[in-house]
């Protein structure tokens, strides 16, 4: 493959550590006739970490409105010939029936959370989103806000059973109310949880190195009182939450691309191959070849 063919490479799913689904065409149509959710219903949910490449264009538009909710990272979503630059904690909801095209960068590839909804109280949302502006729309990050997200992604993964739906639904419109009405829920915007704040620093950024110090200090902590709250919180020390945290994104490696052991190891900020090994035997119970061997995708 050239540097040209590479750079201008299409990929819409298969992402590392991706999550996504869409509701079949018979769960869509019983929604239709639930009083309770018809007019305001999900009809596919995802997230895209790290999603290099990721390029979706619809020169007709789509029938549902699509939010996009960016927490690390860039990209671009051009709506009708416009073009606005989709930056970390900014969020856009793209009309129904619009041309559009959204991309991820490829020097800063961006981690997206993505909802497609419709019916008719979607009418209305959209139009309190375009009240607040043309462009993108900042929202200052809340750990809650992505443990809602993920929480009511894993609800609708779990089920499409009728009272499960009413509650995904119900949730995913309290969701996109703190979206839309953020300025009026929440004017002052106070301090949020450091250490919560601090874990998903480290769930974004699983492939660099940092040290107890870097991490205390992006939290503006002493190291003493930073490691201090953090065991008190998750009942472990940064370094070991952080270590199986690379684990976990290692197993994704080894399950989703077929780069090398080596490869993976030098990625997630370890010099040592065997040191890596060993770890990874110890906290996953196998070898990451015999885990690969096990779980490799075919």
């Amino acid at each position: 493959m050239t540097l040209t063919e590479k750079t201008t490479q299409k990929k819409k799913e298969g992402f590392v550590g991706q999550k996504m689904v869409v509701l079949p065409p018979n769960i869509k149509h019983n929604i239709a006739g639930n009083h309770l959710i018809s007019r305001f219903h999900v009809v596919a949910s995802g997230f895209y970490p790290h999603a290099i490449y990721h390029d979706r264009e619809r020169k007709s538009g789509c029938s549902e409105y699509i939010l996009l909710y960016c927490t690390s990272g860039s990209g671009t979503v051009t709506v009708s010939g416009n073009t606005s630059a989709l930056k970390s904690n900014h969020f856009v909801i793209l009309p129904k029936n619009t041309p559009h095209h959204y991309k991820s960068s490829l020097l800063d590839p961006w981690t997206i959370y993505w909802l497609h909804f419709t019916g008719k109280s979607a009418d209305h949302l959209y139009q309190r989103y375009s009240e607040l502006g043309p462009e993108p729309v900042f929202l200052a990050y809340s750990a809650r806000r992505i443990e809602d997200f993920d929480q009511t992604f894993n609800l609708l993964a779990n089920s499409f059973e009728e009272r499960n739906l009413e509650i995904v639904n119900i949730k995913y419109l309290e969701l996109l109310a703190n979206f839309l009405y953020a300025q009026e829920i929440d004017p002052l915007t106070p301090g949020r949880d450091k250490i919560t704040n601090s874990i998903q620093f480290m769930k974004n950024n699983p492939v660099n190195q940092y040290s107890v110090k870097d991490l205390a200090a992006q939290q503006h902590l002493s190291v003493t009182h930073y490691s201090k709250l953090f065991r008190e919180k998750t009942g472990t020390s940064p370094n070991q939450y952080f270590i199986q945290l690379k684990v976990q994104t290692a197993c994704q490696y080894l399950y989703f691309t077929d780069k090398s052991i080596k490869e993976i190891c030098l990625e997630l900020g370890f010099s040592d191959p065997f040191y890596f090994s060993r770890l990874f035997k110890k906290l996953m119970g196998l070898s990451p070849a015999n885990y690969r061997n096990q779980h490799k995708m075919d």
